[in-house]
């Protein structure tokens, strides 16, 4: 991320000066957005249409129409479903909807739409059984391998401010364009941590023990395993004497000159800090709950890594009880806030699996109860003691997984009916937030609040994106990982307080809609119709130097705001200069890890409970 060598402030002033800005998606007149990749046979299926022509005079009240075309022949017909107006992408659009949920024989499948004299025809999609698991559940397991950081120079790394020099060899490069690896980052802003690789790690072990048959049956499975030890043994590596963690690996984006050190760092020039002791919410509990997740992996499959099953659980239970007496001591702000109440609440749950200590049964219901206090009767969740919202640019779900784990192991019913009553009003409360406006293609909105030089600016506010005016000072991208988080949530959350037998992914229509909207949007299903999984559909993003590299199976950032909007209002692709595509196009692992678990959620038995 050379890009972010580069003074946000100055870019924002060539911006302003006259730079090109992309608020709209440019478009022919007829526009069909589709998924491009795969469908559900028995779940929902939906294309946006988009129209920029002359208003019509409508026939018999019909805008127009639809022809599902199967290996080109035409099939099921339909008319297209107006939608509500909506100018914040654009003005001058009418949008419709075209449903052929009712096409349940898998095969590939096109939309031919007509609207007066103008046609258009969508990108192929395939509608198959277990679509998103079995079209690329192998290149999302491959990408991690890919994706791995094996210079040898990280066998000895100094810390910095300090003479220490360290092993921390292995891991995985944080993204396309950085060689850095990253616990969490963003730590000096408090609450923006995105769980990184620990989470990744988690990930992998997790979406085995949901569905290793699957993984078995598709020849994943030793992979897979093997991917989630690679991430076990480095966070061993990570493991201070002290019991704390090493956060960050970082030199600077690759700035010439910079050395490689353990750090903590600030702000766009990332100015090294001393702060490299990893509080909860800066992956160190997330770095417990993988290790101990690995332990039982690991024992379970007879696959081992560099390091045993027992050195893994014992380092999670040394470093838990190291993050129990320090982390308001870590935490950049001396306060524990909603990230650090979620990441211990999954790792004394995933201690208790392993252990059946009351110990962990305890400090989990504590956690809970902190997180089950941070909803608001409206049904969004306080980040902090006071009233800023929780909102984030990767890890929006992450609520929901830990308290969906958390159920797992509560014996008792009325503190298990108290976290289920919590999943449930939140997932409301997001599908409520999305139909409050106009809302083409069901972008899952968000609750914020600005701010600027460590102040508030501003109430409240809803909108689609993440607003660029906010505690990290520079910090904003697309959010294809928010997106694939909020579809694990409605899967496991719903499946948790509401389970369907019969129905799609095991829960209530309107949440299975929701977790497929947003899986169709970072496949195609977009104003830009493109397909943010590299190698996937009919168009992928395109180069940028600031990105590096495209991986197979990688997730790009995605859509953002317009850029000159400090709310995050209007929209963009890739607006430029390059130095700053990076916010759109490069690839980065939370993406691929919410990717996975999704997919790998919405395989599982109509109403099955999520595997521990």
């Amino acid at each position: 991320m050379l890009a972010k060598k580069k003074r946000f402030v100055a870019w924002m002033g060539a911006l302003m000066a006259g730079s090109a800005l992309a608020g709209g998606a440019v478009a022919d007149e007829l526009k069909v957005h589709l998924n491009q990749v795969a469908l559900e046979r028995d779940g929902p299926k939906v294309a946006v249409v988009e129209y920029s022509g002359p208003a019509l005079a409508l026939k018999d009240g019909a805008p127009g129409a639809f022809t599902v075309l199967k290996d080109g022949a035409p099939g099921l017909t339909g008319a297209l479903t107006p939608l509500p107006a909506f100018g914040e992408w654009g003005a001058g659009k009418q949008y419709y909807q075209a449903d052929f949920s009712g096409v349940e024989t898998e095969g590939t499948y096109q939309l031919k739409v007509a609207i007066g004299g103008d046609t258009a025809t969508s990108a192929p999609v395939k509608v198959i059984d277990d679509a998103l698991f079995v079209t690329t559940a192998s290149a999302l397991v491959r990408y991690f391998k890919l994706s791995r950081h094996t210079k040898p120079a990280d066998h000895q790394i100094r810390v910095y401010g300090t003479k220490r020099v360290v092993d921390v060899w292995g891991g995985w490069k944080d993204a396309g364009g950085d060689n850095g690896k990253y616990l969490s980052h963003l730590s000096y802003a408090n609450f923006f941590n995105p769980q990184q690789t620990s989470f990744t790690a988690w990930s992998l072990a997790k979406a085995h023990d949901m569905a290793p048959e699957r993984f078995r049956k598709a020849g994943l499975e030793q992979q897979l395993i093997e991917e989630a030890l690679w991430g076990a043994d480095y966070l061993h590596r990570l493991l201070s004497p002290e019991g704390y963690f090493y956060m960050t690996v970082f030199d600077r984006w690759a700035t010439p000159g910079a050395e490689r050190v353990v750090t903590g760092y600030v702000g766009v020039e990332g100015v090294y800090t001393k702060d490299y002791q990893a509080a909860a919410r800066e992956g160190g509990a997330v770095a417990v709950a993988a290790l101990a997740r690995a332990a039982r992996l690991s024992k379970a499959s007879g696959v081992k890594g560099v390091f045993s099953d027992e050195q893994y659980e014992a380092d999670a239970e040394r470093a838990f009880a190291h993050l129990q007496a320090n982390n308001r001591r870590y935490v950049d702000d001396g306060h524990e806030n909603i990230i650090d109440d979620y990441t211990l609440l999954l790792a004394a749950t995933e201690l208790f699996r392993s252990t059946g200590r009351p110990t962990y049964l305890d400090a989990a219901r504590r956690r809970a109860k902190a997180l089950e206090g941070r909803l608001t009767p409206e049904g969004w969740f306080r980040s902090d003691d006071g009233d800023r919202p929780f909102y984030h640019g990767a890890d929006a779900g992450f609520p929901v997984l830990a308290l969906g784990e958390y159920l797992d192991i509560e014996p008792d019913a009325a503190r298990a009916a108290s976290a289920r009553a919590v999943i449930a009003k939140s997932l409301a409360a997001q599908l409520a937030l999305n139909a409050k406006v106009a809302n083409p293609y069901d972008y899952p909105r968000q609750t914020f609040r600005m701010s600027k030089a460590g102040k508030p600016v501003g109430g409240r506010q809803e909108g689609f994106f993440m607003p660029h005016v906010n505690e990290t000072g520079y910090w904003w991208q697309g959010e294809s990982a928010r997106l694939a988080s909020l579809s694990y949530a409605a899967v496991i959350g719903g499946r948790a307080t509401d389970p369907r037998a019969g129905g799609t992914f095991g829960v209530a229509p309107d949440l299975a809609t929701f977790a497929q909207a947003n899986i169709d949007w970072t496949l195609g299903r977009n104003p830009y119709d493109l397909s943010l999984l590299y190698g996937f559909g009919a168009k992928n993003p395109p180069h940028a130097d600031s990105a590096g590299d495209m991986v197979v199976g990688g997730i790009s950032n995605g859509i953002t705001g317009a850029p000159d909007s400090d709310s995050g209002r209007g929209i963009a692709f890739a607006a430029g200069p390059d130095e700053q595509n990076w916010r759109w196009i490069e690839q980065w692992i939370p993406h691929t890890s919410w990717m996975l678990l999704a997919a790998t959620a919405m395989t599982q038995p109509a109403g099955a409970a999520p595997a521990n």
